[in-house]
């Protein structure tokens, strides 16, 4: 059996790779840590699913480090009687959020604790951290470099480092990912998911009764990803779950409009995002017939190939076929009295074009109008 020891904070990350580790046959050792954070209900909730857990057969090893008196020199909205910022996650004033060197700390609690129970043990021990791509625009100290450096400083710190690996399972991952593979560990666990993940805390800004704010941005990005997975987040918010999840999406497309302002050209912009049609016989891949991909200008997703590009005449670029695993969406659209169908990206719903059926009949008779200021091609290695 593995040993693993993971920093285990109550929240959504931290739970689904307990979840994870346990599915994988690991014997768990974690640890939570008191640094005065104001979200301090995440202990709470890291305790009841300890809890739930060892009532359904799963036990693991958990204690509580207080490192509050220590931690209450440091700067940061999460300790500090600084206000916690609202809005999107990746936007710059979530960087108050920052607990100076927080993760280097707990880190080295970690590594130390796997260092003595592989000696106690005589076994070697995996420390696994929950850490995600989402976190690196906002915290540093989630970087996989940065865990690459303190690993390798922790190795040459210490005797029989040999014993001891770092993993980070969710190092490229997102919080949708990370939900997902909840989702599998519950199935094979026998847990209940909605059980689980009603037991944690992600907002930054729970209210007295431990209800989630709904307008923090670990809040927002949290809603985000139950929302992708087609959930409802099973915690309690301070309002109703249609009303949190609105604020989310509209926080979401307020700062995806500005990135995209930032991103594309002016013609680009109307086109993915106002919907509008770029003047025919005008595009950069009308007459472009070199080999590779088609990608979204808005968020890179793959849509056509150049096999299925052909020369219709019609002045935009024209597609027979959709890449596999494209999944363009269709919309009825009844603008300048006609009925067409809309296509749009399925990642992040910018327009295309149109899909009509005079297309060439082998490929099964569509043809995809798309605008080139949609696209971005990328030759093939």
């Amino acid at each position: 059996m593995k040993t693993a020891v993971m920093a285990f904070s109550g929240g959504m990350d931290s739970t689904s790779l307990l979840l994870r580790l346990l599915r994988e046959g690991s014997k768990v050792y974690t640890i939570a840590f008191n640094y005065g954070q104001k979200h301090v209900i995440e202990l709470e909730r890291a305790q009841m699913n300890i809890d739930y857990l060892s009532s359904n057969g799963h036990h693991v090893t958990h204690k509580v480090v207080d490192l509050s008196s220590l931690m209450s020199m440091f700067t940061g909205s999460l300790t500090s009687s600084e206000d916690i910022p609202k809005g999107h996650y990746e936007e710059e004033q979530m960087k108050s959020t920052v607990v100076p060197n927080r993760n280097a700390i707990f880190s080295s609690i970690i590594y130390g604790y796997a260092l003595s129970l592989s000696k106690e043990l005589n076994t070697k021990v995996s420390v696994s951290l929950g850490v995600h791509s989402g976190d690196h625009a906002i915290y540093p100290d989630c970087r996989p470099e940065f865990y690459k450096s303190l690993n390798l400083a922790f190795e040459l710190g210490n005797w029989d480092s040999d014993n001891v690996d770092l993993n980070l399972p969710y190092v490229d991952g997102n919080k949708e990912s990370i939900l997902l593979d909840a989702i599998e560990s519950c199935a094979k666990l026998n847990l209940n998911f909605d059980t689980v993940f009603a037991n944690t805390n992600t907002s930054y800004e729970p209210d007295e009764n431990g209800r989630s704010s709904g307008k923090t941005g670990s809040d927002i990005e949290r809603i985000l990803a139950f929302n992708a997975i087609g959930k409802k987040d099973p915690v309690m918010y301070q309002q109703e779950w249609s009303e949190v999840l609105s604020h989310a999406l509209s926080i979401q497309a307020e700062y995806m409009d500005k990135i995209y302002r930032e991103k594309l050209t002016e013609i680009q912009y109307q086109v993915t995002r106002n919907s509008a049609t770029e003047r025919a016989f005008t595009g950069l891949y009308d007459k472009h017939f070199e080999d590779g991909d088609y990608h979204c200008i808005c968020c890179g997703h793959l849509l056509f190939e150049s096999t299925g590009k052909y020369n219709s005449g019609c002045g935009w670029p024209a597609f027979h076929t959709e890449n596999i695993n494209a999944e363009i969406s269709r919309i009825e659209d009844h603008s300048h009295g006609m009925l067409r169908i809309e296509v749009k990206c399925s990642k992040c719903d910018a327009h295309l074009g149109h899909v009509f059926e005079d297309g060439p009949l082998e490929y099964g008779g569509e043809r995809y109008c798309i605008n080139s200021a949609a696209l971005e091609f990328r030759e093939c290695d």
